[in-house]
């Protein structure tokens, strides 16, 4: 493994533990050119996911997307940093379970809505907003009632 820091290819494995329950392994290396200590981690690589949208193109399924799309759904509200990734985590072993070559974008949206819903509901309504793509103030009260009649 190349050293971030002076680029050298030696080093030494100097501690190893899985983490997400045993699907990657976090491997603490130590530079032997420079001393420079840095993380590595390994995982298995699934075969690669297609993403269909909703034009009808195909594209690389990248779940940094669904962190980021929930991320800015989340921005300024009470939720905490580890809930979003282990939402992300959930939606892809999800995704991988259900669908062997293409996912539709449709079945994505849909999957962070349902999580949205429970974690926060302010983020679930931004996410709606553009997920949904309304027309016009009305549609997005309407999600609001929805929700509001939920709760009751």
């Amino acid at each position: 493994m190349k050293c971030p820091k002076c680029h050298e290819l030696e080093d030494k494995v100097i501690d190893s533990r899985t983490v997400k329950d045993g699907e990657v392994i976090r491997r603490r290396r130590l530079c032997l050119g420079c001393g420079h200590r840095f993380t590595t981690y390994e995982e298995v690589m699934r075969s690669g996911l297609r993403v269909l949208k909703r034009n009808g193109i195909t594209e690389d399924f990248k779940p940094v997307k669904i962190l980021q799309g929930i991320k800015k759904s989340c921005e300024k509200r009470p939720v905490d940093e580890d809930e979003i990734l282990e939402i992300v985590d959930t939606i892809v072993k999800e995704l991988e379970n259900e669908y062997e070559k293409e996912v539709p974008s449709i079945a994505i949206g849909r999957k962070i809505m349902d999580k949205l819903e429970r974690l926060d509901e302010v983020a679930y309504v931004r996410f709606a907003s553009v997920y949904r793509r309304y027309r016009d103030v009305n549609q997005f009260l309407s999600e609001v009632e929805s929700l509001i009649g939920r709760e009751e």
